[in-house]
């Protein structure tokens, strides 16, 4: 190929070219030909020059076939390396094409592909990705496998994942286990499956690749835990002002007037309901009869037989924060010196950050206005269940002195939370140290244990033992996997939400 001139044509360069070669060869028969029949330009889009858009004009020839027995009469000549036969870009642009779409897929590749010097429409960024073929299948011998959301709540799909390099295999276009199950036995490479705790991938996994060790993600079974750490603390949540130091004496000079704080309506009506569940299926009405009689869901008729105790019902609606409470020591003080407006009162906390509006300031100070007493001086606030299972969960070493003292004086003033503590480090030191065979001790003294929610916890993992212990001894874990999840998450944002499953997949296992 020789170039003849580059012109400068204000929106771009256009560069003329000819084809010099005294032959080609017939693509069909592969016999060369130097007999020229016509001459046509062929015009391409190629790679921007300092931001400008290029256009290459090439002069081709066609030459009549040598080969008299050839299907084909005529034929043309291809550059070879510049552009594929019939293409309008050359090859170079095509792949610079190709990177901006796997990047940002259509409008937004469109738009930034123009900026550059690279002018093309979304449609042809897209079929540039449905053009690409699937990478060489590869049998990973450590395989992730987790779900991801393609309309949340509605439509899931699968992604399979080499742990070992992080490269995704594939995407299923849903989470059955038959369908997971199904691409195992075409595989039979798998040595180790890494998933999360979901029955359905469990299943897929012991039908489709029965050889395949299981392991159940170390990250899932922490969060299982702190789950069920959360519910015992919940349980126990009367005895977490012990977390607190001593307060100091009250000046005896001081007037007190403490006033009954009422029941909130909402604690009243849980305790109702609590209380008549109860009595109906003593009485031995199905849990249905009583969602019908009381005109109750059935899951919050389940949620009301099964408690053990009314506590366990109300007890995150007591605990539940307000947006007053970090400024009560503020309006405790200016109250019982003697500042009754509470619009006064709440611009001065609003001064202070307060966050709130000033019907939960008056709220809060109606309790006081009878007798126009003086407020009690507010006593140090318990910790509420999550500090309390945050400082449970923390590692030792990595929790803050005063968090640590405290958890201290809790676990010394109740020793069902020194238990729970000890469990959730034993827990902990096996996941760390890869001490998996300690799981069944584990297990047995935690079931003997009173605590009902980690007592559970420690039973639902029998049901998975082998998988649980693998994840507790073995390296592999699906870290990988959920990285890959939330990068999937990225590229639908990307396009909006409305690319097929058949793109995103394309996206996704291209993707670098």
């Amino acid at each position: 190929m020789e170039i003849q001139t580059v012109e400068d044509v204000g929106a771009g360069v256009v560069v003329l070219a000819r084809m010099t070669a005294k032959e080609s060869a017939c693509p069909w028969c592969g016999q060369p030909s130097g007999r020229v029949h016509s001459r046509y330009e062929r015009r391409l889009a190629d790679a921007p020059m300092a931001g400008r858009a290029v256009q290459v004009r090439l002069r081709v020839r066609r030459f009549v076939c040598a080969n008299v027995e050839c299907s084909a009469r005529t034929f043309a000549e291809q550059p070879d390396g510049l552009a594929a036969p019939r293409a309008r870009i050359t090859s170079q642009l095509r792949e610079m094409l190709l990177e901006v779409a796997l990047m940002l897929a259509g409008r937004a590749g469109a738009r930034l592909a123009s900026r550059l010097g690279m002018p093309t429409s979304r449609d042809r960024l897209l079929r540039l990705l449905h053009g690409l073929p699937d990478p060489e299948p590869e049998t990973p011998a450590v395989l992730g496998v987790d779900d991801f959301a393609l309309r949340r709540g509605r439509i899931y799909g699968t992604v399979l994942i080499d742990v070992l390099t992080g490269a995704p295999v594939d995407l299923l276009a849903d989470r059955e286990s038959e369908t997971l199950a199904d691409w195992l036995r075409t595989r039979p490479g798998v040595e180790v499956i890494c998933r999360d705790r979901a029955g359905g991938y469990a299943d897929a996994a012991r039908q489709g690749a029965p050889q395949a060790i299981q392991v159940a993600d170390r990250w899932h079974l922490w969060r299982n835990l702190g789950e069920a750490v959360e519910k015992t603390v919940l349980a126990r949540r009367t005895r977490l002002a012990a977390a607190n130091p001593v307060p100091p004496q009250a000046q005896a000079c001081e007037p007190r007037v403490v006033q009954a704080v009422p029941e909130k309506r909402i604690v009243t009506r849980l305790r109702e309901n609590y209380q008549a569940v109860q009595q109906l299926r003593a009485q031995g009405m199905s849990k249905a009869a009583i969602g019908r009689k009381l005109g109750l869901h059935p899951a919050t008729v389940r949620k009301f037989a099964d408690a053990t105790s009314v506590q366990e019902l109300t007890a995150k609606t007591e605990q539940r924060a307000h947006l007053v409470d970090d400024y009560v020591e503020h309006l405790h003080r200016r109250w019982n010196e003697g500042e009754r407006n509470a619009t006064a009162l709440f611009r001065e906390i609003a001064a202070l950050g307060y966050p709130g509006g000033e019907l939960a300031v008056q709220r809060y100070l109606r309790r006081f206005r009878h007798g126009r007493g003086h407020a009690p001086r507010p006593g140090p606030k318990p910790p509420t269940v999550r500090e309390v299972t945050s400082w449970i969960m923390t590692h030792p070493d990595r929790l803050a002195t005063d968090d640590a003292l405290r958890l201290a004086r809790l676990r010394k003033a109740d020793p069902g939370m020194d238990r729970l503590t000890g469990h959730v480090r034993g827990f902990a030191a096996m996941m760390t140290s890869r001490t998996g065979h300690n799981l069944d001790g584990w297990i047995d003294t935690v079931e003997r244990d009173d605590l009902a929610p980690i007592a559970g916890f420690a039973r639902n993992l029998r049901r998975d033992h082998d998988a649980v212990q693998a994840g507790l001894t073995l390296e592999h874990s699906s870290g990988r996997v959920e990285g890959t999840v939330n990068k999937i998450k990225m590229l639908k944002r990307q396009m909006f939400g409305r690319a097929g499953f058949d793109l995103l997949r394309t996206r996704v296992l291209h993707a670098r």
